[in-house]
């Protein structure tokens, strides 16, 4: 398992390659953003159809990140459903897989934009949670400290051997630490965006993924002039 380490106000943890945060000291898993569900979403409506395997690709790296972990609990920050109530156009089997993945373990759903958490599964339902100085939310708010949040989908572009490379990142400063998107598909916003520019600090890191996580100052465009 490929990890990369670093402390955040007092907690050692690990950004994993597929976008999921490991708190190995708490036995916490963190994840965000898996708009599970997104295909029948966009089918239903008429939009751009996406592979229907979507689901279950987030599942199963959900599936092995939990094995390689052991983790006991698994905070999922919002957005874990494309929409209210599109669980219940899963199919039968990826509920199922739900349902495992959440047996002997402690379940807690962040409301998200997308989705006000997905009432009719099991697990805990919550605006927000707080553990060991941590706080969990959907939404970085401009005045958090020690929050861990999701929602933007944060990526960033780089220039790699000569070739223009995109990778979904965290971005972290000593203020709070924002997760990037786990679902397949689910899309993202360059760190160079204002609004991200805006929320964080100066010297914030961007933890990159993919085969080996890697942090690197934070990428801002260049002011003019």
């Amino acid at each position: 398992m490929n990890t990369h380490g670093f402390s955040f106000h007092g907690a050692a943890l690990q950004a994993l390659s597929s976008g999921a945060l490991n708190w190995p000291e708490a036995g916490i898993l963190v994840v965000s953003d898996l708009h599970l569900g997104k295909s029948a979403r966009l089918s239903a409506v008429g939009g751009a159809q996406l592979p229907p395997y979507e689901t279950r690709e987030t599942l199963q790296r959900l599936d092995e990140d939990l094995a390689a972990t052991g983790a006991q609990t698994v905070i999922c920050l919002g957005d874990s459903f494309d929409a209210p109530g599109i669980e219940a156009a899963l199919p039968q089997e990826d509920l199922l897989w739900i349902t495992r993945l959440q047996a002997g373990r402690e379940w807690i759903w962040i409301a998200g934009n997308h989705d006000p958490a997905p009432v009719t599964l099991n697990g805990a339902h919550r605006a927000e949670h707080v553990e060991g100085g941590l706080s969990f939310r959907h939404i970085a708010t401009p005045d958090g400290r020690a929050e861990v949040s999701g929602h933007y989908h944060p990526k960033a572009r780089l220039s790699l051997r000569g070739r223009n490379v995109t990778r979904p990142c965290f971005l972290i400063d000593d203020t709070r630490l924002i997760l990037p998107a786990y679902g397949a598909y689910a899309g993202g916003l360059y760190c160079d965006a204002p609004v991200l520019s805006g929320l964080m600090e100066p010297e914030a890191q961007a933890i990159l993924t993919g085969p080996r996580p890697v942090a690197i100052p934070m990428p801002r465009r260049a002011r003019a002039g």
